[in-house]
């Protein structure tokens, strides 16, 4: 168990056609002994889409973990002076979420999230699925590659030629990334083919 008692913050952002493939990867944390603590993000505790309702990815929580899901500011501003977690892991991570992370907005539970656990020098793992990272968000996602404690699930285009400026992480690495993560270095390649 390579996470055994080891405080894991979940943020989950509003890529909602990503989000049912990373309840697996959840699942595989769980059952490397890590202690989960779900945050959402507004758009994803509030939007009722094609791929599902904020019901639907709540009671995914609660099957995995006993903890209170994090819905808003004010219960995430906690996590950096109660140094609640060991490693936070946003996943996915919208190009709405990169571009605020990169220029230092917090107005979202997971930005707030990212902010206070970064103030304690602590992993964070972003796991990137957004329409535009080859696009406006490129420059975004090039600070964040920069960042001190900040490390990425591998990512690549998952649809050249219908969508050009799309990168998708590859979930099913999270897990490796986040053991790599904890002991200061970057799952590599970062780029990989989809």
């Amino acid at each position: 168990m390579r996470l055994k008692k080891v405080g894991v913050g979940f943020a989950v952002t509003g890529s909602h056609c990503t989000l049912d493939h990373i309840f697996p990867e959840i699942e595989k944390l769980k059952q490397e002994g890590a202690e989960i603590y779900p945050i959402l993000s507004p758009a994803v505790n509030q939007t009722v889409t094609r791929f599902g309702a904020p019901v639907k990815w709540k009671e995914l929580f609660a099957q995995i973990t006993d903890k209170p899901i994090i819905t808003d500011i004010v219960e995430a501003e906690p996590i950096g002076p109660n140094k609640l977690l060991d490693v936070l892991i946003i996943a996915p991570c919208s190009g709405n979420t990169v571009a605020k992370l990169a220029n230092a907005i917090t107005d979202t539970p997971v930005l707030m999230a990212a902010k206070a656990h970064l103030r304690n020098q602590r992993p964070v793992i972003l796991a990137i699925s957004t329409n535009d990272g080859l696009g406006l968000n490129a420059k975004n996602i090039g600070i964040l590659l920069n960042t001190k404690n900040i490390y990425m699930v591998p990512f690549g285009q998952d649809n050249p030629m219908g969508k050009a400026n799309s990168l998708v992480a590859k979930m099913e690495l999270i897990l490796e990334t986040t053991c790599e993560a904890m002991q200061g270095r970057q799952l590599q390649p970062i780029l990989i083919a989809k």
